[in-house]
């Protein structure tokens, strides 16, 4: 094989597990410009809207333990296979759910199918990226930081790709169709997944994780209490905490935010969110920067742009500057993504890396997973402002203990 061409064969576990992890933030962010459509169809709030967003995500950050341990004992390869087929599942569900609706009874149908729908997809994406940052870091030891940013950068398009195919598709075939598309995607992707990524390991993944496993299966939970001892482990699971709250509600609500608050059209509005994800390609960027520079003074750098950016929605008026704050709030949150991960992988014992994984996840999409119902029920009480304005003081504070995290070591 031709030396340029094997270098870049080396890279499939890295493009096929990106490739899943651009399926699941894909449908994540399809439902939230989906919104309008819903509550004209189904006449929901944005109460009930931002409460079936938050159940999705609780679903999610339930799943980021269970998978962590998992494939402490069974294996990378196998809890992502499972995890994918869930969502590729999810995909098929939701594309019938024209005929099933019927059969169920209408408007009350089609919401309990868009409910179960959206839980299978917290359900199937949330055994991924726990396990995902160990597989990528076992595969690419010595770029970790630049493989989990490239990771999170194709995640992070496919909530650029979402509101783009919600408007491209929703008048002319039904937004159905778009995760009738998911589905086989993620069909191909799983093959493929499933046939090559064993492959570039180092040692049988599963041999070695059942082996791990077994040997510390006694311990079970316990195996982990010791992590919560540390203060530098506290800290940093309270930054990814508040980071989490604060994301999560301006990603499910931005839209509507940039109609209700900023006064901006609903095109304008759905193209500044995909703006949101564009400038995800910074992630190579700090992921770079952080094997270069230490991943504490990244991470501080990087919440402090976002809360710039989230302060600044407060205030803006006009799409010029919605879009510069909405900008810098992107740069700064996926900036800090692969920073965060990468700096997990050297906090924590590799034997216990999938579950201690997990559980920072777990914490951080939990807190996240509340928000947007918040979110919901504040934009009905009292308007977007105030609900945004909560946000922002979490981003801040998020800010702070990441500066203290820097004082710890």
């Amino acid at each position: 094989m031709n030396p340029n061409l094997r270098r870049l064969a080396a890279f499939d576990a890295l493009a096929l597990t990106s490739g899943l992890w651009f399926l699941a933030k894909f449908f994540r962010y399809a439902f939230p410009p989906l919104y309008p459509t819903f509550q004209a169809d189904l006449g929901v709030s944005n109460t009930l809207l931002g409460t079936a967003f938050s159940v999705m995500m609780l679903v999610y950050a339930a799943m980021q333990f269970p998978s962590g341990a998992l494939a402490d004992r069974f294996g990378s390869v196998r809890v992502i296979a499972v995890g994918a087929a869930i969502t590729a599942g999810a995909g098929f569900l939701l594309a019938v759910e024209g005929p099933l609706s019927a059969l169920l009874d209408g408007t009350v149908g089609a919401l309990a199918i868009l409910l179960v729908g959206m839980g299978l997809v917290g359900a199937g994406t949330g055994a991924h990226k726990t396990v995902a940052i160990r597989l990528l870091s076992t595969v690419y030891p010595q770029r970790t930081g630049r493989a989990l940013g490239v990771f999170d950068t194709f995640g992070t398009f496919g909530g650029v790709a979402a509101p783009a195919v919600v408007v491209a598709l929703t008048d002319v075939a039904g937004w159905q169709t778009l995760f009738l598309g998911g589905g086989i995607f993620g069909l191909a992707l799983l093959v493929g997944f499933v046939r090559r990524v064993p492959k570039r390991l180092p040692d049988d993944d599963a041999t070695q994780d059942r082996e791990t496993g077994s040997d510390d299966a006694a311990g079970g939970i316990a195996r982990y209490a010791p992590l919560f001892r540390e203060p530098t482990f506290l800290v940093f699971v309270g930054v990814n905490a508040m980071f989490g709250f604060a994301y999560n509600g301006v990603a499910a609500f931005l839209p509507l935010y940039l109609v209700d608050a900023a006064g901006l059209g609903s095109a304008v509005a759905n193209l500044l969110y995909s703006a949101l994800f564009v400038v995800s390609l910074v992630q190579v960027v700090t992921g770079d920067l952080s094997d270069r520079l230490g991943e504490r003074v990244v991470m501080v750098a990087t919440l402090a742009i976002a809360a710039l950016g989230l302060g600044g929605l407060l205030v803006a008026s006009g799409p010029l500057l919605a879009g510069a704050a909405v900008v810098a709030f992107g740069v700064g949150s996926h900036g800090f993504r692969p920073v965060r991960g990468a700096y997990l992988v050297q906090l924590v014992p590799e034997s216990v890396a999938g579950g201690s994984m997990g559980i920072v996840r777990t914490i951080l999409m939990g807190s996240g997973a509340v928000s947007p119902a918040v979110v919901g029920y504040l934009s009905d009480a009292v308007g977007f402002v105030p609900a945004f304005a909560l946000l922002a003081a979490a981003m801040a504070a998020g800010v702070g203990a990441a500066g203290l995290l820097s004082r710890l070591e």
